[in-house]
């Protein structure tokens, strides 16, 4: 029998990556004031953690926030599934149709309530519900609005100089899989070639076969940013129809070098190069933009080039610096975002609505690595843009759609830790002290500090207000071993210990030998054995598959740091054994793997309840406030994620998803459940 709803409006701020451990850390300091006023009117536990589900990547997670069900109930275990093809290709896993378990959201559409499912990575596009209550917008990707369907080119810096003769593209593009070689002054290098999923790829719909063979490959990255360069000439202003005198001329190479858009440096007043003017071309006597030096200039429209046709694109840019003489520039291009896309909007309307009232959806950065230039300059203001829009977006629909729940999600910590947490640790390949990288995470949880912040009205407008994340993210002590990658089949370990073969066929590609291969690692930590029966190159006996998986795990286990002597590998289950983590499952490999605390790269290869140096963990976090929550109050229970949407379920007074595996957090609750 349903009890009265507790709470008659609910606002769930869904924070990708978000740590409670750091952010305890930086509350505690009095840096995140708005995290610190929801914890003194609302609750949690002390530490503000959940407990994880595993594994810890974000698709399993936030489908397990929406249904209370374990990733071994759902089906979605990781970014990418198995291929029903081969053992050794991967297909994409954002997909509704792919979950299993019934959505909370669902539920709430069909009790009358309007609900909104804002950008939930895993298990919410396509929409899985025909109810006219529910609202969905995108869900295809991590990182922001439209970031996989509506790119049309990637980011890029452009340098300018007068020693410059020419005007070059250098094209890697990061969708592409080429990576040039680039440091803050931007100097170009040899372009070389990449081995890892693109977004593109991964969304093609399309099974990839992807060998992981080295850190670059996969988890440890490239030192290197990945990014299109440009570089141009600066000259004398000549043959313009508007240039004031003085001033001097550049270009910016848009559509990888196939759209020319003429530019001037010019003067102020006191002879001082102080801004830039964009022109579509010579002949237009106004600017497409105008941007001081310094500036972040966001929702420029221009055109942009995918696949040979023309979009009209959003884009922002940053410029770095013009020197005072007008003889040196450097500037920041964002991707070019298609304005026109509403396929990943349910109803359509709402894209209109939106974009009329607040703007288009604002691209997603993936700069930084170890620059602190383009982490500080670039990402970080990129991400303060998207908060302002993201934020300006729900609220707008609230408010034209009526709602009563809304389901959201922002990425920006756990895409931009992605790209510099390792450096918290006194690493040997670390450029930058761990000082600086401290100095990264504070401003990128102020940031999102910020973003919280304009949502805190709503408690004192009689709605409940949920603070939440998926997974948090650790700084690894020790060298990362390159046992699992998620976006293919992890090959050295494997190799070394004797369970997979590979070699270079006539065409000069990677195979697997499967006459000599007993398994593979695929995925995140799933390893599959060669069957015979299951594979047409099966060699593994089924009857021998116990012992198999006994002579796997058991190598796993021997795997040693030979500096430390400890183990590098903390888990290892068969499938049926894995229930107890709530995985396994036909979604799963025969053997799960996860790495031992210190030995992981960040999270997603390690257990939920994993601490990282400088404060750091891979717990989701935890809080609640309004309505049907208890004021200033702290409970000592273990709180998992699976008991996330129970709680919520109660709060809104409405059933539980069919297949929820939680229960709710009744110790928090106003009233007695």
């Amino acid at each position: 029998m349903l009890q009265k709803a507790l709470a008659e409006k609910l606002m769930l701020i869904g924070i990708d990556g978000l740590d409670p451990r750091f952010t305890r850390h930086l509350v505690d300091m009095g840096k995140l004031p708005n995290i610190e006023k929801l914890i003194k009117r609302g609750s949690c536990r002390h530490d503000l953690a959940m407990v994880g589900a595993m594994p810890t990547v974000t698709p399993p997670m936030w489908t397990t926030l929406a249904t209370g069900a374990y990733p071994g109930t759902h089906g979605i275990t990781c970014f990418f599934r198995a291929s029903e093809e081969d053992l050794d290709k991967i297909a994409y896993n954002f997909d509704s149709r792919l979950c299993k378990a019934e959505q909370l959201w669902n539920v709430f559409a069909e009790a009358g309530k309007k609900t909104l499912v804002w950008h939930w990575p895993g298990s919410s596009w396509p929409p899985s519900s025909d109810s006219p209550n529910l609202s969905v917008v995108d869900g295809t990707s991590p990182g922001s609005v439209a970031m996989s369907a509506g790119q049309i080119e990637a980011e890029f810096l452009l340098g300018a100089n007068e020693a410059f003769a020419t005007a070059e593209f250098a094209e890697k593009a990061a969708a592409a899989g080429v990576q040039p070689c680039v440091v803050t002054d931007m100097d170009v290098s040899q372009l070389e070639e990449t081995k890892g999923v693109s977004m593109e790829q991964a969304t093609s719909g399309e099974d990839m076969r992807v060998y992981v063979l080295d850190r670059e490959d996969g988890q440890g990255g490239s030192p290197n940013q990945p990014l299109d360069l440009c570089r141009s000439y600066i000259r004398p202003a000549q043959g313009w129809a508007n240039a004031p005198e003085g001033a001097k001329e550049f270009v910016i190479l848009l559509g990888r070098g196939l759209i020319n858009r003429p530019s001037l440096i010019l003067q102020n007043e006191a002879g001082v190069y102080d801004r830039i003017a964009i022109y579509k071309n010579k002949k237009e006597t106004e600017p497409i933009v105008v941007i001081k030096n310094g500036e972040f200039k966001r929702e420029i429209i221009d055109e942009g080039i995918k696949n040979d046709q023309k979009y009209i694109c959003n884009r922002n840019i940053k410029v770095l610096h013009i020197k005072e003489d007008g003889s040196e520039l450097k500037m920041w291009i964002s991707p070019a975002m298609n304005t026109q896309l509403d396929a990943v909007w349910h109803p359509k309307s709402l894209f209109k609505t939106v974009t009329e009232n607040v703007g288009y959806p604002t691209p997603t950065s993936l700069l930084g690595r170890q620059d602190p230039m383009l982490i500080t300059d670039c990402m970080l203001a990129n991400w303060y843009a998207t908060a302002d829009w993201q934020a300006a977006a729900i609220e707008h629909l609230i408010k034209s759609e009526e709602l009563d729940v809304v389901f959201s999600h922002y990425h920006a910590v756990d895409i931009e830790e992605h790209q510099f947490i390792k450096h918290l640790a006194e690493r040997p390949f670390n450029r930058n002290p761990v000082s600086v990288a401290e100095k990264w995470m504070e401003d990128l949880y102020i940031q999102t500090d910020y973003y919280l912040g304009k949502f805190l009205h709503y408690l004192d407008e009689g709605w409940t207000v949920l603070i939440f994340s998926d997974h948090g993210q650790v700084a690894p002590a020790h060298d990362i071993p390159l046992l699992a990658y998620a976006g293919g089949v992890t090959l050295p370990l494997m190799e070394q210990m004797g369970f997979t073969k590979s070699y270079i066929d006539e065409n000069g590609k990677r195979a697997i030998d499967w006459t000599q291969t007993k398994a593979v690692m695929q995925r995140e930590g799933h390893v599959y054995l060669n069957l015979i029966g299951r594979s047409d190159h099966g060699i593994v006996d089924p009857k021998d598959q116990y012992e198999v998986e006994e002579e796997i795990m058991t190598k796993l286990y021997e795997l040693k740091d030979p500096e430390t002597g400890h183990r590098i590998v903390s888990v290892a289950l068969r499938n049926r054994d894995a229930v107890l983590l709530g995985q396994g499952g036909p979604d799963a490999g025969d053997i799960l793997v996860w790495h031992a605390e210190g030995y992981n790269f960040d999270h997603d290869d390690c257990l939920s309840t994993t601490y990282g140096e400088s404060d750091t963990s891979v717990s989701p976090i935890f809080i609640a406030a309004g309505p049907g929550i208890k004021e200033g109050y702290r409970t000592d229970r273990i709180i998992r994620q699976i008991d996330f949407a129970a709680t919520v379920a109660v709060l809104g007074g409405v059933r539980m998803p069919a297949q929820c595996e939680g229960a709710p957090v009744y110790q928090i609750l106003t009233e007695s459940y």
